[in-house]
């Protein structure tokens, strides 16, 4: 080979080593460049977020001895590349518009979990192509989710809960065909899910829940094959469980809670064999339970309830010895309890309430020795009660309420020593309470042995449960006194003994219990006086009912007594307060000097007197009806409401005052109306006197218009049957063929519906006015459904129909559509009320409870609350789980309270403004769609009641998802 041959064969390998060479020192120089410009984006990322969260960071520094790669959360590759930013519950705070995506070409794992970053997900999140995985939950992000998503082909799991990305799912997602793992639950997302997340057949989980997700789910679910965990709830999907859900054979966790699901389960289910977690509850489904939900042993959590399902509980459940936790309540479901379940060793909670179960309660309830909770509430069951309950020691809360229980409760309910809740009432349950289950007791918090036939006295030994709150004895035939150790409950909160034939005195320790607000003693037989514990203050009481006993003596003069339903049926009381007799008045002390006189009088002469004085009446009625005169009839409390001449004269020559009323109004004219009723126009007369009354006309029997006929009786019913504070009062009626009204007393303070409607009036309605009227139509209503002798029911609860005095107490009107409850007729009648206040379930059931009530004050009050009607707010209102009083639509998330508020009055001052926050969740709570889910209007009047410190949250940052607390299976 010549010199030059040898030059030129050297040349030619030399020159690819140098090429190599060349090539991986500009690697070098690329690589460190490219660390270099990682480090200096990190570092102005850094500078961008909040200066508390740069101090987090403290080994983010260019002068460190630490490379880069080793600073907090960052990893890199063996080119020093970064590979992995990991910094999960930090605490940092700031947003992503200054983190340079384009700066990390190299990054696979991107986490922010559990941080306080905000703002939008900027779209040159797209650029980083190499990412599989995406954690940026429980954070503040908003905006939409960005569609860019969809470029980052390798992705492999994406976690965005627990934000408030707003907007629908884009349907670039579906793009991602690696990924196994994605997570959007607990935002604000809208609109269906997109069709091409159906086409991700690696999916594993899919869990979108708790948002505002609509439309049906489709078909083409099925073609998730290797889905284990699918997610759906606390969103607005309608329409029917599809069938092809049976094809996801490798499904544990199924869960569809809280939304518009319709129609049957279908029967495909039965294939869902590995499920652990099978929970469709709070929607409107129909038909039987899937019969093989156990049938592989895996299942651990069954809810179904409130739906409309029907038929027995499946067999498989029968021994399924994996199941921890059922609930199956507020359904249609029946069979003979005692044979539907064997023995559960797991088992940890079950609620079967509000079904058609009948039978007796099996022995086998004692092995369940894991139970800690049991509702078997509002069903048909008979028999005993076993005393085998005792075994299953674990048991914590224990509900047997408003069933057909027979006997005596067992004595060995002592061995329950987690028991803190117990409830048997409203059953058929008699002979005396067991002192021995007062032994050890000491954890029992809630007590409730209410209407049964318990007999004997209320025992001393109760005074061991010293960590009670509530104890129910009411309606029963308890007798002898009260116990005095009662005072050692130093916690107890309320003590209801009414209805009982209890006697002697009240113990004064009753007025100085520390924590007691509710005092329930009514309907008894105690004597003697008020203890003067009660007079003094301050006081926890929000309230008391004392009436219909034979006390004696002045009446405290506290705001506790300020109604007089809360005294009233005690002949011997005297004070200030409305309907007694001054304490200084000679006929106090005559009627304390002789008690026996009195009561020899009273039955020898007033009750033939008034005897003789009713048949009398009764004649010259009959006669005056068939002569067709004028009939005009008033209360026998008419005589001495503050001794107006007008009214005494009514009590025995109604013509004078019908021709007054006649004069007054010139006849009904024009120019004296002041309001429509739902059935009668309503005028304002005022008599020589200086009276003034408001008289509501109609003509039913001369236009012979049936239903003005029924309300107008309806309205002279209820009112009778009603006396209390809020409630507007009835002075007399005339019923007449040319001119029928009835007359009320005259409020001057307008309507709430006029209160509102009008700018300056609204901002003299501030918000301690709204407050306190909202109070007052609560315990309105709390009296009408709780205390009357027949429980009356409104139903047309609206703005037009709370009307106002001169001192800005709200009184309830218009009873015209009133009804009176009655065990022995029936509660169903045709559509009353007002559109916008009415009750959802009026458009399928027309049965009239105190349900229908309490959704019409829930709107009313966030009608108070808002300035306007809340139309814009309920419409997105959907059937919800059950918890203690509330429940949560998640559209309500991101939704501030002080947006909703009326903005014509200055935001409320910190005094308020807890009033303000319990005011609103009760208000959320009556609104609910399923009626069974609504509070009473008795603890609706309780709540209102508590006297509560100011409010330790920042009211401009409270959002209605914030105030309501959800326990949903």
């Amino acid at each position: 080979m010549s010199y030059s041959q040898a030059i030129s064969s050297l040349a030619m390998h030399l020159v690819p080593a140098m090429a190599l060479l060349v090539l991986a020192s500009s690697s070098y120089t690329t690589a460190a460049s490219l660390s270099n410009d990682e480090a200096a984006a990190l570092l102005r990322w850094k500078a961008s977020l909040e200066n508390q969260s740069q101090s987090l960071l403290p080994s983010w520094d260019v002068g460190s001895n630490h490379s880069y790669c080793n600073w907090t959360g960052i990893g890199c590759d063996n080119t020093s590349s970064i590979t992995h930013i990991i910094l999960n519950s930090v605490d940092l705070t700031g947003t992503l518009f200054s983190f340079s995506f384009s700066s990390f070409p190299h990054l696979i794992r991107f986490e922010l979990h559990n941080n306080s970053f905000y703002g939008s997900i900027p779209a040159q999140i797209g650029n980083l192509s190499k990412l599989y995985y995406i954690d940026f939950s429980s954070n503040h992000f908003i905006g939409k989710v960005p569609s860019e998503l969809g470029s980052l082909r390798n992705l492999q799991c994406l976690y965005l809960h627990k934000n408030n990305f707003s907007g629908s799912i884009p349907q670039e997602l579906g793009m991602l065909t690696l990924i196994w793992d994605l997570q959007l639950s607990k935002n604000n997302l809208t609109g269906p899910i997109p069709t091409s997340i159906w086409n991700l057949s690696n999916l594993d989980r899919l869990i979108l829940s708790k948002n505002h997700l609509s439309s049906s789910i489709p078909t083409l679910i099925g073609n998730l094959s290797k889905l284990t965990s699918l997610r759906l709830s606390r969103n607005k999907l309608s329409g029917p469980i599809p069938h092809s859900l049976g094809n996801l054979n490798s499904l544990t966790q199924l869960v569809l809670f809280n939304n518009k699901l319709s129609g049957p389960i279908p029967s495909e289910l039965a294939n869902l064999t590995h499920l652990q977690k099978f929970s469709i509850g709070n929607n409107k489904l129909t038909g039987r339970l899937p019969q093989n939900l156990c049938l592989g042993g895996s299942l651990i959590t069954l809810g179904a309830s409130n739906n409309n399902l029907t038929g027995n509980i499946p067999k498989s459940l029968r021994n399924c010895n994996s199941l921890f936790r059922v609930r199956l309540e507020n359904n249609q479901l029946e069979g003979n309890l005692q044979e539907e379940f064997g023995v559960l060793p797991s088992l940890d909670y079950m609620d079967l309430s509000y079904n058609r179960f009948r039978g007796k309660l099996s022995k086998k309830w004692g092995q369940f020795r894991n139970l800690t909770k049991l509702v078997i509430s509002n069903n048909q069951l008979t028999g005993n009660m076993p005393p085998d309950f005792a075994a299953a020691t674990k048991l914590q809360f224990l509900d047997l309420s408003s069933n057909h229980l027979v006997g005596e409760i067992p004595k060995n309910l002592r061995e329950l020593g987690l028991l803190f809740h117990l409830n048997l009432s409203n059953n058929m349950l008699s002979g005396n309470i067991p002192t021995e289950i007062f032994g050890t007791q000491s954890s029992l918090q809630n007590l409730d042995l209410a209407a049964n036939n318990l007999t004997s006295s209320i025992p001393r030994e109760i005074a061991n449960c010293e960590n009670l709150q509530n104890l129910n004895l009411g309606e029963n035939r308890l007798a002898g006194g009260i116990p005095f150790e009662i005072e050692k409950l130093q916690f107890l909160q309320s003590l209801d003994l009414g209805d009982n034939n209890l006697m002697g005195e009240i113990p004064s320790q009753l007025g100085k219990m520390p924590r007691l607000e509710k005092l329930n003693l009514s309907h008894n037989m105690l004597s003697g006086s008020i203890p003067s514990s009660f007079g003094d203050q301050p006081t926890s009481l929000t309230f008391i009912d004392i009436s219909y006993n034979n006390l004696k003596g002045p009446l405290p003069n506290t705001k506790v007594f300020e109604t007089y339903e809360a005294y009233r049926g005690n002949g011997g009381l005297c004070g200030n307060q409305m309907g007694l007799i001054p304490c200084s008045s000679p006929k106090v002390k005559n009627n304390a000097d002789k008690s026996r006189t009195k009561t020899k009088f009273v039955l020898v002469v007033v009750v033939p007197l008034v005897g003789t004085l009713f048949l009398l009446l009764l004649v010259v009625g009959i006669f005056q009806f068939l002569s067709k005169r004028v009939v005009l009839k008033a209360e026998s409390e008419i005589q001495v409401v503050h001794n107006e001449n007008l009214f005494e004269i009514w009590s025995y020559d109604g013509k004078i005052v019908y021709q007054n009323i006649i004069e007054a109004t010139e006849d009904f004219n024009e120019k004296y109306y002041i309001g429509r009723g739902g059935y009668g126009i309503v005028y304002k007369a005022k008599f020589s006197n200086g009276l003034v009354v408001a008289v509501k006309k109609t003509h039913p029997s001369q236009e012979g218009n049936l239903v003005d006929l029924k309300s107008f009786r309806s309205e002279i019913h209820a009112l009778i049957e009603a006396r209390h504070r809020n409630i507007i009062k009835l002075y007399g009626f005339c019923l007449d063929s040319l001119r029928s009204f009835l007359v009320y007393e005259f409020l001057e303070g307008d309507s709430l519906e006029n209160k509102l409607r009008n700018d300056e009036i609204a901002l003299m309605f501030d918000w301690g006015k709204r407050m306190n009227a909202i109070k007052g139509v609560a315990s309105g209503l709390c009296y009408m459904h709780h205390e009357c002798s027949h429980p009356i029911i409104h139903r047309d609860i609206s703005s037009k129909n709370i009307l106002f005095d001169s001192e800005c107490v709200a009184h309830i009107s218009d009873f015209g559509t009133a009804r009176l409850l009655s065990l022995h007729s029936s509660n169903w009648t045709s559509f009353a009320g007002t559109f916008g206040y009415a009750a959802p379930e009026l458009a399928y059931t027309m049965e009239v409870n105190t349900k229908l009530d309490v959704y019409s004050f829930g709107i009313l009050t966030l009608e108070v609350l808002m300035g306007k009607h809340p139309c814009d707010l309920i419409s997105s209102l959907f059937s919800l789980c059950s918890s203690s009083l509330s429940s949560l639509p998640s559209t309500f998330y991101g939704i501030l309270l002080k947006n909703i508020l009326d903005n014509r009055l200055p935001p409320p001052e910190d005094q308020v403004v807890e009033k303000i926050l319990v005011t609103t969740k009760l208000a959320l709570a009556c609104v609910n769609t399923d009626p069974h889910l609504r509070p009473s209007m008795r603890q609706v009047y309780v709540e209102l009641s508590k006297q509560r410190p100011p409010s330790k949250s920042s009211f401009h940052t409270i959002t209605l998802g914030q105030l309501l607390d959800i326990n949903c299976i």
